[in-house]
């Protein structure tokens, strides 16, 4: 059984590199699924052996073997944090279902889903915008998510869930209207849409609250260690918000669950 979880990550690996080309290609007009990379300083094309996952960039120690410009590390986290997430969403899905038919489409929903909010990240944090086509593709899965659950969950709340969706993202747009975009980008107003009808309403609101603790914190320390930062930079919200859904949605807490905790 030991194989399936070194499986799982060795899988995480390969996808998280997928996904550093879709955050470098999406965009820019380039096809995510066909062309060569390429290092973007001599534009020799890459072969397979400087493509490897993690191990590539260790073995060149983080220099292109042409003309030893550094390699960004946001291939190796991407790729890391990718196989990470995937052995614990596994480790999950076996955890609640078994080995089952059951545990292998919530791996497969859950590790897709995954994939689509680690793109947000990144990209968020590179160009401070969400992509549309990743971000539409989220808010679809969750809605998704809602009408699996209505499928085979009896008596299940169809309404309540959707209006969830409703609710979380209502702030966020209300806050992106009276500021006309200065505040809040409209992106996240999409996100959040998303994250409550991923997550439901409790959950939601618990991922929006944990986000905002996490931005906080990361604030404070920006703009006590840097003086690229002050208080009129902008930072991204976005991957405080994934923060906080990952927390939900993966560790499985919640407010409610930090106040029976304290009590």
């Amino acid at each position: 059984m030991l194989l399936l979880p070194i499986f799982i990550f060795i899988l995480g690996l390969i996808i998280g590199s997928f996904l550093n080309v879709v955050i470098l290609r999406i965009n820019t007009g380039r096809s995510i699924a066909k062309g060569r990379s390429i290092c973007f300083r001599c534009s020799k094309e890459l072969s397979w052996y400087e493509l490897i996952p993690v191990f590539s960039f260790l073995g060149l120690r983080g220099k292109c073997k042409t003309c030893k410009a550094p390699i960004s590390f946001q291939y190796p986290l991407v790729e890391l944090v990718t196989a990470i997430t995937f052995t614990v969403l596994y480790t999950t899905a076996i955890t609640s279902f078994g080995f089952s038919l059951m545990a292998l489409l919530s791996f497969l929903f859950s590790a897709t889903v995954a994939s689509l909010l680690i793109v947000i990240f990144v990209y968020d944090i590179k160009h401070t915008i969400i992509p549309d086509m990743i971000v539409y593709l989220f808010i679809i899965l969750s809605l998704v998510s809602i009408l699996w659950q209505a499928l085979t969950i009896p008596h299940f709340g169809i309404l309540n869930a959707l209006f969830a969706g409703v609710f979380v993202a209502l702030p966020f747009f209300l806050l992106w209207a009276f500021s006309k975009g200065r505040f809040m980008g409209f992106g996240d107003v999409k996100l959040a849409l998303g994250m409550g009808w991923l997550l439901g309403l409790v959950g939601g609101y618990s991922a929006v609250l944990f986000s905002f603790w996490i931005g906080g914190i990361v604030g404070i320390i920006l703009l006590a260690l840097s003086r690229k930062y002050s208080m009129r930079s902008q930072i991204p919200f976005a991957p405080f918000l994934i923060a906080g859904t990952f927390i939900v949605g993966v560790c499985g807490i919640t407010i409610l669950s930090l106040f029976q905790i304290w009590s």
